[in-house]
């Protein structure tokens, strides 16, 4: 399973680094997989979880994916700007993954807060995708 979560990360990051827009919306940096130093704006992988369900011979598993969202200047306009591209992007989405199946995503929540000890806010999407054969 770890190599489906590597597998799962690599075709999120190539769905997000590949949309001009989203890229202009993190000031041309691409998808970051772990935390990156710095000030906003950012867009990074958090928590990712894999539950496989495969039965006798059938094979699945869901992934669960969260992602970090630090807007331009730290903004909630710009938060949520970043957010709803990101959404747009992935939610819904059929992606290329490995061994000739897809990954079909949903989005399951957003949300975007102040973050207490900082003057930025801080948004969060967590999507979840199930592996589907290609076809």
């Amino acid at each position: 399973m770890a190599e489906d979560r590597g597998n799962f990360e690599t075709a999120i990051a190539s769905a997000l680094s590949a949309d001009a827009r989203a890229a202009l919306l993190v000031n041309g940096r691409r998808f970051a997989r772990d935390r990156v130093p710095g000030d906003a704006p950012r867009l990074t992988l958090g928590h990712t979880q894999v539950v496989d369900w495969a039965r006798g011979s059938a094979d699945g598993s869901e992934h669960v994916l969260t992602l970090h969202v630090h807007g331009a200047g730290g903004s909630k306009a710009a938060t949520f700007e970043v957010m709803d591209r990101v959404s747009a992007l992935l939610d819904d989405a059929l992606l290329p993954f490995d061994n000739g199946n897809l990954l079909r995503l949903k989005l399951q929540f957003a949300k975007a807060r102040q973050e207490p000890d900082a003057t930025d806010y801080h948004g969060i999407l967590r999507f979840s995708a199930t592996r589907q054969p290609l076809a």
